[in-house]
């Protein structure tokens, strides 16, 4: 074996190191969690912790593979506050948190009309600090004295590689994801960095994720084994590392990838940047791809949706943890869409997806019972207490979610929809999508049979480093199998349960 690559995925749940060949084949791959460090009642990431694991981690692989590279990928929303002794000199706080709305009004107070800022940096108002500007905004506000120590502001991606190089660096994947730092039309850092004060921090110009960042320091190849011209790449955004595989198979075609796990990300590769007449001010922005090229782009919390709503169904009625609860029949289906009186609704974070202020809860026959109230036991509606008919009511509202983000994302009767990620081996959700999608379109939907695509996407730019190419020119290495998704038949009228779903939510008279 000439040399393997080594990629450090950092998700919010679980982070792992895998190894590929430059075959791009997967050799071997290690994950666990790790809890948030508490720091003045705040959940903050175990940077200490982690590092530690993915260096033994990193010296268990060198041990057994000829590891020459390293590309790192990591969740949204995350930047490190780094002072002049190159360690974090602030928390590095979850973006779950949400600081309240008097916070997030004294954001927009500070840096600009939502709407405005929107237009030019192509962020929506997210809630909690999903927008990442707003977690350094929170820490100017609660640790000031420490964001006042920041010699340099990372990206997470390039934190890490910060870490094990010692050169920082900035790339388009991280900057460019609903961060409100990135002035599309004018190629530079926008007013609210200026706003913050940390324009002069932040790593300029962007790179390519492909880019060497640099080789191991002395220390970590000492702790590693490594040999000390290992390469870092510069990091890419998870999202956009999935989306990279497609990139390279399906030049020109026109698709929207739905990636699926903790967020439903709805990504649409786009030739320009800008947004249609009554977009502004909702939930739609855009990503900036590994090749700096727009890409429309909605989310909303599909897998935590999911998780917390099949826990729910557990505890009412009586399935253990774990267990896979009962899958609904097409009749089971067909009951729910045809009497249009059951619904589940978004959203588990509110403000987290395509439906701001909404609450989840359960509808059914004109009374409405929070998740909150299902789930700390003070009431247990019919529906959820049936699992057949309540997980069918939940895969149909995460099918609702994902077709209002398809659209909102510029679906298109020629566009292709590949979904990947853990909604893969939701049958019913899938069916019940190729369904909404309708009958006669050119495009479709599909399944595809990527393992770890995030991963993977990442192993792409490292390998591209060490080869002198570019990620695009690596499509011949590897096949995508495009699995065709077939519409669950008899379903029944699924347009007069979508706009009795959203009445249901008072949402314009049953249009998103």
């Amino acid at each position: 074996m000439d040399k393997a690559i080594a990629v450090i995925d950092i998700g919010m749940t679980n982070k792992k190191v895998a190894v590929y060949d430059l075959s791009l084949r997967v050799l071997d791959t290690v994950s666990r969690s790790f809890d948030p460090v508490m720091v003045e009642g705040l959940e903050t990431h175990d940077l200490r912790g982690m590092e530690g694991w993915f260096l033994d981690r990193l010296a268990e692989f060198g041990k057994r593979f000829p590891i020459g590279g390293i590309a790192v990928t990591t969740h949204g929303a995350t930047m490190v506050c780094v002072g002049e002794d190159g360690k974090a000199c602030a928390p590095c706080v979850y973006y779950t948190r949400e600081p309240g709305p008097e916070f997030q009004e004294r954001f927009y107070g500070a840096m600009g009309d939502a709407r405005e800022l929107q237009a030019v940096t192509g962020t929506p108002r997210l809630s909690a600090m999903i927008n990442p500007s707003k977690g350094l905004f929170f820490l100017r506000e609660r640790f000031p004295e420490a964001f006042a120590k920041s010699h340099v502001v990372l990206n997470y991606p390039q934190y890490w590689g910060y870490r094990l190089t010692g050169k920082t660096g900035a790339e388009g994947t991280y900057t460019g994801c609903h961060s409100y730092l990135w002035n599309w039309g004018e190629g530079r850092y926008s007013s609210v960095a200026e706003k913050l004060g940390i324009a002069k921090k932040l790593p300029f110009p962007l790179r390519d994720s492909w880019d060497v960042l640099g080789t191991l320091t002395v220390e970590v190849a000492g702790r590693t084994g490594l040999g000390p011209d290992t390469i870092v790449t510069m990091g890419i955004h998870d999202s956009n590392a999935s989306l990279l595989p497609h990139l390279a198979k399906r030049s020109g075609g026109d698709f929207i990838l739905n990636s699926t796990g903790t967020w439903c990300v709805l990504m649409h590769p786009q030739e320009r940047f800008a947004f249609e007449p009554g977009e502004l001010g909702k939930v739609v922005f855009f990503n900036r791809s590994a090749y700096n090229k727009p890409v429309k782009t909605a989310i909303f919390l599909g897998g935590m949706e999911y998780e917390a709503w099949t826990g729910a169904i557990r505890s009412a009625s009586g399935f253990p943890d774990g267990a896979p609860l009962p899958e609904p029949s097409t009749a089971d289906y067909r009951a729910i869409v045809d009497a249009r009186t059951a619904f589940i609704l978004p959203e588990v974070v509110p403000g987290s997806g395509q439906f701001p202020g909404q609450i989840a809860r359960l509808v059914q026959g004109g009374s409405s019972r929070s998740l909150a109230d299902i789930r700390s036991g003070v009431c247990a509606p019919a529906l959820i207490q049936s699992p057949k008919a309540a997980l069918a009511a939940l895969n149909l509202s995460l099918a609702m979610q994902t077709l209002v983000a398809l659209e909102r994302a510029g679906l298109r009767p020629a566009t292709s929809v590949f979904t990947e990620g853990g909604f893969r081996r939701n049958s019913g959700y899938n069916s019940i999508l190729a369904a909404a999608l309708g009958e006669g379109r050119s495009g479709g939907a599909y399944l595809t049979d990527i393992a770890e695509a995030t991963a993977f996407g990442a192993a792409m730019t490292a390998v591209a480093a060490l080869g002198g190419t570019t990620p695009d020119a690596l499509g011949g290495l590897f096949e995508i199998d495009y699995k065709r998704v077939l519409p669950m038949e008899g379903l029944g009228d699924l347009n007069a349960y979508r706009s009795a779903w959203l009445e249901a939510m008072g949402v314009n008279g049953g249009k998103a």
